[in-house]
């Protein structure tokens, strides 16, 4: 039988505490940042008149990272709803309180990740349905240009190889284009995949990776994404047909 003993331990079990540098606690929340695996991380900061709990910009960081917006309209009106309470968000979009007994600490450890936790989804609400119109707008980009050459297409096309990736669109040319609609870091992170895989299988195929922006992917996993596919771009609507038209050029069935 489970006794409260057991539970508060269980409990407790959950949180990873390290003591950092300079005196400063960092404590590993059980809470993720919402629709990824990144976890809350408050640090608790000593100076002469109390304690600085914060989690050091990293809301704010992850929503940029996942396409959010922290200066939209809803973000505005929940920092103005902040006022009054012990958290606030400051320079560097740094989400913080202040402890001036040792017996608030643990509390706006809570509060802290809390306002945390908020800020990330309120800055990302719209990011899913911004996601799902950039991929439809590749799609339809894909499917102008086959109209236009009269050649074969399909979207959301299971491919051919180990894994069962899927590629938001495909021009069945001599070689076939494979167009990913790099929407975060993950999806890029698949077209590197799928270029790989029919490099393995020796399949013929052509893997172009399309993000909205480099910071929706992440810079680094961008520049990585150019030795990895056989193109990655961010997406411009007026150029883009003619990558397509160029890159089909010579291939066509």
């Amino acid at each position: 039988m489970l006794t409260t003993v057991d539970l508060k331990r269980s409990l407790c079990s959950l949180f990873d505490v390290n003591e950092d540098a300079g005196g400063v606690q960092r404590v590993v929340m059980p809470l993720e940042y919402s629709g990824s695996s990144d976890r809350i991380v408050v640090r608790i900061r000593p100076f002469a008149g109390g304690y600085q709990i914060d989690e050091n910009g990293e809301a704010a960081f992850y929503a940029a990272l996942n396409g959010g917006d922290v200066d939209a309209d809803a973000v505005t009106r929940w920092i103005e709803e902040l006022e009054g309470t012990p958290v606030s968000i400051g320079d560097g979009e740094i989400i913080s309180a202040i402890a001036d007994e040792e017996r608030l600490v643990a509390p706006y450890v809570f509060r802290v990740a809390e306002a945390a936790q908020q800020l990330h989804a309120i800055a990302t609400v719209r990011t899913e349905r911004q996601t799902s119109d950039f991929a439809e707008v590749i799609k339809q980009a894909v499917k102008q240009i086959a109209t236009e050459l009269k050649i074969n297409f399909e979207s959301d096309y299971n491919l051919p190889i180990a894994g069962g990736l899927r590629a938001d669109a495909v021009l069945f040319a001599e070689t076939p284009l494979i167009v990913i609609a790099a929407t975060n870091s993950t999806r890029l992170l698949e077209a590197e995949v799928i270029h790989m895989q029919y490099r393995v299988e020796a399949k013929p195929g052509k893997v172009i990776a399309v993000a909205q922006s480099q910071q929706a992917v992440g810079k680094k996993q961008f520049e990585r994404a150019l030795y990895y596919t056989h193109k990655a771009l961010v997406y411009d609507n007026s150029a883009f047909p003619a990558l397509l038209t160029s890159e089909l050029s010579g291939s066509l069935q």
